[in-house]
């Protein structure tokens, strides 16, 4: 199974990217996934779900740990049905 996640880290700083959105750049960087996409307002990644749900729980750990206040996330089943 192919997943895919979407998510946001916060307080935003449009100035200098904080110590969680650092951390969360490290962590996808490391994660053995397909695609990964980091923007100011938004990231996504893709890969197989043993890949992603590491992934997310080393994310979810370390951006908090950095001083995340919030994190939105979002995580979808992508395949052959779905045009990807």
């Amino acid at each position: 199974m192919r997943l895919r996640v979407e998510f946001t880290t916060e307080p935003f700083d449009l100035d200098e990217a904080p110590a969680h959105a650092l951390v969360a750049r490290e962590v996808l960087a490391a994660a053995e996934l397909d695609a990964v996409d980091v923007g100011p307002f938004g990231n996504t990644a893709e890969g197989g779900s043993g890949a992603v749900l590491t992934a997310v729980d080393t994310l979810l750990r370390r951006a908090l740990d950095a001083g995340a206040t919030r994190i939105s996330l979002q995580v979808n089943v992508v395949g052959e049905g779905d045009g990807k």
